[in-house]
């Protein structure tokens, strides 16, 4: 029977040790579990399910720059939605970092998140779509589209088969025994 070596298990345990620390600061840092922010092209949404409804109203949302630093500087948009989710979006959102802060209608803070908005251009679209060949490539032909004609093909053959001839000719030829 065979004992590992203590150092082995010593170094194993240390380096495990040493490790625990950097996976753990790789998780990211979890968002405001309040709200739940998502961006798509220039328009940000925001969603949250922990507002209730006070006199007809689930409250507001505020998406503000990096330069504004309270609620009222933002661009404000009131929430709609139902009991289970509530929702607020604003379009035309120029590239760059915004925090988005959700306050109910009863004056608490559901959620802030920051959010980075990078608006990408969107993928040039052909006016029309170009015609299919209507024949296409005839791939076991050769590649070629053009349907040849009778004196085409017949000349053709007449070559192959005098190729043939000549290689039948020469072979002969090679196996009789020379002669002076």
């Amino acid at each position: 029977m065979r004992n590992s070596s203590p150092v082995l298990r010593s170094g194993l345990t240390v380096a495990a040790a040493a490790a625990l620390p950097l996976a753990l600061a790789s998780v990211p840092a979890a968002a405001d579990p309040g709200i739940s922010v998502r961006t798509t092209g220039s328009t940000v949404s925001v969603t949250t399910s922990s507002c209730t409804q006070i006199n007809g109203s689930w409250g507001s949302a505020s998406l503000l720059t990096s330069s504004q630093g309270s609620f009222a500087q933002g661009r404000q948009v009131t929430l709609s939605g139902t009991t289970t989710s509530q929702s607020a979006a604003w379009s035309s959102v120029s590239s760059g970092t915004y925090t988005v802060i959700v306050v109910c209608s009863d004056g608490t803070t559901a959620g802030t998140q920051s959010v980075v908005v990078s608006t990408a251009p969107s993928p040039s679209r052909s006016a029309s779509p170009s015609a299919s060949p209507s024949r296409g490539v005839m791939g076991g032909v050769g590649g070629s589209t053009t349907d040849y004609g009778t004196v085409t093909l017949v000349a053709g053959g007449a070559l192959v088969g005098a190729g043939l001839l000549g290689t039948a000719w020469y072979l002969r030829r090679r196996n009789k025994p020379y002669r002076l």
